[in-house]
């Protein structure tokens, strides 16, 4: 049986052209129809599966079948596994079934998916969601990211009804067997495909699938097992923490619905601008204003620390004042280590006024000494 010839097209059609061509055809013989063809539309219909599917279509090409078992319409006239169907089912125009709905869908894979949800396969009963993750930004100064701090937190969120115990209903009162699904927690709904009328499960509205329902409803929460409250919450700020980093704290984020598990709380740590260092990375940055003059008679530059202190630091020889000095461990804590980065001091040369007559004669011998 040649696919592209039932269809009407070439070997290298595109998927459009593969969709266009099926669905002209489909309505064309659609058994339903004065012109249509049962065994003609059966062979549209068993082309387009194929070709409509990118790993049959491949196996089609190369081998001229599909091996998969499950190439679409088999050539005895039942369906996909040998499940027979008949176009009568649907009862034709006078059952207020529509052919002319199916030209509507995307593709035959929504046909295939009414299909399998019409034989039966049930669905689970319902699980109540778990409470939903919370982030919230927590500021701090950059002496509290060198040192480390504590941190109290309050915030309003969701949190479990300790009336009810989070069932969201009276405890004493129970529950009862719910009387639309009789428990079960799903029904059954007859639904037309198609492949014909079949029967498909689908949960309980009533009981929203558990199969139960509640004796009387817990009046604080009505139902829900959470009612709106505050959480306080302690948090730990490790020494050298990032700006930026997130701290996980689990099971402090929303109560779950009717018992089911909380969320998880997470603390974005924003660290404030800081008025004499800048960060960057682990290292911290300081400007400094230094006289040439100090600069040029050896002059140690007094150099400020995060921890409060001030450090003296030799200039080198011959060093370039374009460029920074680097102080090795006088940085921020190394995130998670013993270590530490480095203060690096961007010096700013402030060149003296004009110089006097005895001032000036001083530069030139000391020039003529450099010489």
């Amino acid at each position: 049986m040649d696919y592209y010839k039932i269809l009407g097209i070439n070997k290298g059609a595109s998927e459009d052209e593969i969709k266009k061509a099926f669905r002209k055809l489909a309505h064309q013989y659609h058994p339903d129809k004065k012109s249509g063809d049962e065994k003609k539309f059966k062979e549209i219909a068993e082309a387009y599966a194929v070709l409509s599917d990118k790993n049959k279509r491949e196996q089609y090409d190369k081998y001229g079948r599909v091996f998969d078992g499950q190439s679409g319409f088999a050539s005895d006239g039942n369906g996909p596994f040998g499940f027979g169907f008949d176009f009568s089912a649907q009862g034709g125009p006078a059952s207020g079934w529509d052919p002319s709905a199916f030209g509507d869908m995307a593709d035959l894979g929504d046909i295939f998916n009414a299909f399998f949800e019409g034989m039966g396969v049930r669905q689970k009963r319902r699980t109540y969601h778990r409470g939903a993750d919370v982030e919230i930004i927590q500021e701090i100064t950059l002496e509290e990211a060198f040192y480390g701090a504590k941190k109290e937190l309050k915030y309003g969120i969701s949190v479990s009804c300790e009336k009810c115990e989070s069932k969201g209903y009276d405890i004493k009162e129970g529950l009862e067997k719910c009387a639309v699904c009789g428990g079960r927690g799903e029904i059954k709904e007859a639904r037309s495909t198609f492949f014909g009328n079949f029967t498909q499960i689908k949960q309980c509205k009533e009981c929203q699938g558990s199969g139960q329902i509640p004796k009387k409803v817990c009046h604080n929460c009505r139902g829900a097992g959470r009612i709106s409250g505050e959480r306080n919450v302690k948090i730990e700020i490790l020494a050298g923490i990032m700006d930026g980093q997130l701290i996980k704290v689990q099971g402090a984020g929303e109560a779950g619905e009717k018992g089911a598990g909380t969320g998880d709380l997470y603390v974005r740590i924003k660290i404030k601008p800081h008025h004499i260092f800048n960060r960057r990375g682990n290292d911290l940055f300081v400007k400094k204003e230094v006289k040439l003059v100090d600069i040029l008679l050896g002059e140690k530059i007094e150099a400020p620390t995060i921890d409060g202190n001030k450090i003296q630091i030799e200039i080198p020889e011959n060093f370039d004042l374009k460029g920074d000095l680097i102080i090795s461990k006088q940085g921020m804590p190394i995130f998670g280590s013993h270590g530490r980065g480095n203060l690096v001091v961007e010096l700013k040369i402030k060149t003296p006024k004009k110089p006097n007559a005895k001032a000036k004669k001083i530069l030139e011998d000391l020039k003529k000494e450099m010489d």
